[in-house]
């Protein structure tokens, strides 16, 4: 089976997907009340990136997944949330979310941040504060326009999730499927099956696995799937129920 044939069955059974769960949502309208799974893997995806092989449709830009480290306990909504953003400052903390972070530095370069220089240093405000001089208020005064179009631009963007409620560890379904999700969406190093469109804003970004996989993924985007990991995608979508968001 070819690489196009494994991608036109995954994005197959994500129909499947949102027609069993009642449809996409968007992040900047999800709360933690809304009777999220304890765990899960989530696809997110951009409007304006359509599919251009063998089907149609908007395109995955963004896999992941949490707690995958044996006795991790970050559930699949304290993920997203750290993706989302703080809701009442529209701010966030990029230095907690790889998503955020890659995102932010699209934006810095496309729409001109030439201040925060302090974007992607360090593990924690106040470590990144010192290095650069600056108080820890000041730091994230001066972060928290970019900090905030991050926040616009991911909780913009429709997603899926499916519920996959194993225990952490390196034999996690949830990492199977997020792993192999990626490497078999990714265009690093291959011929170019769903591009991104000239305008995606992750051809701003700074990283070269992003540009060149037209994922906001900066793992797996090197690697070659093993096609068994559909079996077991399709069998957590054929457990999936309807989610009505309410909580």
């Amino acid at each position: 089976m070819s690489r196009l044939a494994d991608i036109v069955r995954f994005y197959d059974l994500l129909q499947k997907l949102e027609e069993k769960v009642g449809g996409k949502r968007q992040l900047a309208a999800c709360h933690g009340r809304m009777g999220w799974p304890a765990r899960g893997v989530y696809f997110f995806f951009e409007p304006e990136e359509q599919r251009a092989h063998g089907g149609s449709g908007p395109r995955v830009v963004r896999v992941g997944t949490h707690a995958l480290k044996v006795g991790a306990r970050t559930s699949l909504w304290r993920r997203l949330a750290q993706h989302k953003g703080v809701g009442g400052s529209g701010g966030g903390n990029h230095r907690g979310s790889i998503f955020r972070l890659l995102v932010g530095e699209a934006l810095k370069s496309y729409d001109g941040y030439p201040d925060v220089r302090s974007w992607g240093r360090r593990g924690d405000v106040r470590s990144a504060a010192q290095e650069l001089g600056l108080s820890p208020e000041d730091l994230q005064a001066l972060e928290h326009p970019l900090e905030t179009g991050v926040s616009r631009h991911i909780g913009s963007m429709p997603f899926l999730w499916i519920e996959v409620d194993d225990a952490p560890g390196p034999g996690s379904d949830r990492g199977l499927i997020e792993r192999n999700s990626i490497a078999l969406l990714s265009n690093f190093g291959r011929e170019a099956i769903d591009p991104p469109s000239p305008a995606w804003l992750g051809r701003h970004c700074g990283r070269d696995r992003v540009r060149r996989s037209g994922l906001w993924n900066n793992n797996h985007v090197e690697e070659r799937h093993d096609r068994a990991f559909l079996s077991a995608l399709e069998q957590y979508v054929e457990k999936a129920r309807s989610w009505s968001g309410q909580g």
